[in-house]
């Protein structure tokens, strides 16, 4: 709390991030003894004990006489990790083989982003590597029964949009693995996301999980802890104090939404403009129910392949029963579109955001519904350079206007052609690719996320600068470049 609250690094995830240079007890004796001493020197005591990381920036700047494929294939070197290099005594989660991070501050395997990060590993030809990450997704499920948001142990409490479900399909289409054999797996990420929901009567909510009024049963984004971030601790201890609520229910709120991978974003806020007012946990998100309607289905046709029929028939009626609350509470028919669910005040959020291309990506909707989402989209979230993330700006939030995601123009353009829709999901594309090529040819780099208003201008907004590298970028950009 010290560190942090006496700013000793600018950006919070530095100090959790350090490696100790002796064991962790030593240090803290140490640390009681001298801090009251005349003259304690904190900065100079945390930089003697701790070895913080150092990436050059350098590291993700392309040579000028390379394309921008040739720099996608040799940042993966870059961000490739190695269990080897895990040091001792660090936050950092060991896995057994080799990974790939985002770039910049994210120097660990993070869950969502790695799904979009495959994709372009699969068409670099990393099989390898590919078969590697898989690997490790499952032994985090083994190990922690949940992927957590990240492998660091600060990230334990928490998971991100399960997607393990989509990457066994990708190793699958890859020639990687076969989907089936990570079957025990998707069972138990089920059950994570599930747990304690048999226990449930209509109306009570436990953890991952609401039961509404009817009986319908569908999730929200959670934390099992409700204390500032250890990676975020300044910044969750500020935004708590602007509020009018319990610090705990704001920094549960908080975790909540760092869960979503939308961190943050007016999607999850009661005032777009005031960050504590968050309330991530009062919402059911139409995405994460998305995703787990695709497990379900998932485990289903996995388990009739496998003759398990019992399962089979118990998990295609789990995808029956939430796809049909997902088009009663979910869908608006009058404004064409799907929206988040807020079942504290029991009501259809109103905010339009780039979520509601997910349905369509992971071929829920109807056709009908997809024709009113694609005509929805092009009125309302299309900007200068691709999807823009909602139809907030001045938030001050990075998932919110002016900046686009790679993720999101991903699931827009395949949820749109899965439809039919290929006029609008190639404009969505000739936009972002513009976009990115243009700030990859004046200064030679990719970045986490874009200003969709113009290339000359760098993506702000959130608790963190822009980051270079960057993992989802460079898969989503060079799968759609390898199109072209």
């Amino acid at each position: 709390m010290a560190v942090q609250l006496g700013r000793v690094f600018d950006d919070s995830k530095t100090f959790v991030d350090c490696v100790p240079r002796q064991h962790p007890e030593d240090i803290l004796t140490a640390y009681r003894i001298q801090r009251s001493d005349p003259g304690f020197d904190l900065r100079a005591f945390v930089m003697r004990h701790f070895q913080p990381y150092e990436m050059p920036a350098s590291a993700f700047v392309s040579d000028p006489d390379r394309s921008l494929r040739d720099h996608i294939d040799y940042l993966w070197g870059i961000l490739t990790r190695h269990p080897r290099e895990h040091p001792a005594g660090s936050s950092l989660l060991p896995l057994p083989y080799n990974y790939v991070v985002p770039g910049g501050r994210f120097t660990e395997m993070y869950y969502w982003d790695s799904y979009f990060t495959m994709l372009g590993l699969g068409e670099s030809g990393c099989h390898e590597l590919l078969r590697a990450m898989a690997d490790n997704f499952a032994y985090l499920i083994d190990t922690y029964g949940r992927i957590p948001n990240g492998n660091r142990t600060y990230y334990l409490s928490r998971s991100q949009p399960p997607v393990f479900v989509l990457m066994t399909e990708l190793f699958e289409e890859t020639g990687v693995r076969r989907a089936s054999d990570y079957l025990p797996q998707l069972h138990r990420e089920h059950a994570f996301w599930m747990e304690g929901s048999d226990r449930l009567r209509g109306g009570d909510v436990h953890a991952r999980c609401v039961c509404l009024p009817d009986g319908s049963l569908l999730n929200r984004y959670w934390d099992d802890r409700d204390t500032a971030r250890d990676e975020s601790f300044r910044e969750d201890v500020h935004t708590a104090q602007e509020s009018d609520r319990p610090d705990h229910q704001v920094y549960r709120d908080l975790r909540a939404g760092a869960e979503s991978g939308w961190d943050f974003s007016s999607r999850w806020l009661g005032d777009s403009k005031r960050l504590s007012s968050i309330r991530t946990t009062s919402i059911l998100p139409i995405d994460l129910n998305s995703l787990l309607h695709r497990l379900e289905v998932r485990i289903s046709e996995l388990s009739e392949l496998q003759g398990d029929r019992i399962a089979a028939a118990e998990f295609a009626g789990r995808a029956q029963r939430r796809r049909a609350a997902i088009d009663r509470i979910m869908w608006n028919e009058q404004i064409g579109a799907y929206f988040d669910f807020d079942w504290q005040l029991a009501r259809q959020r109103e905010n339009l955001t780039a979520a509601t291309v997910v349905p369509l990506f992971l071929q829920l909707a109807n056709t009908d519904q997809a024709r009113a989402v694609a005509a929805t989209i092009e009125h309302r979230l299309m900007a200068k350079g691709g999807l823009a993330t909602t139809e907030v700006s001045g938030s001050g939030e990075q998932w919110d206007q002016p900046n686009g995601w790679a993720p999101l123009q991903w699931m827009a353009i395949r949820g749109l052609q899965t439809y039919g829709h290929t006029e609008l999901a190639n404009d969505i594309e000739s936009r972002w690719l513009e976009l990115v090529s243009e700030v990859f040819e004046r200064e030679r780099k990719i970045v986490e996320k874009y200003d969709l208003r113009s290339s000359a201008k760098h993506a702000s907004g959130g608790e963190y600068p822009l980051q270079d590298g960057f993992g989802w970028t460079n898969g989503v950009l060079l799968t759609l470049l390898m199109e072209k």
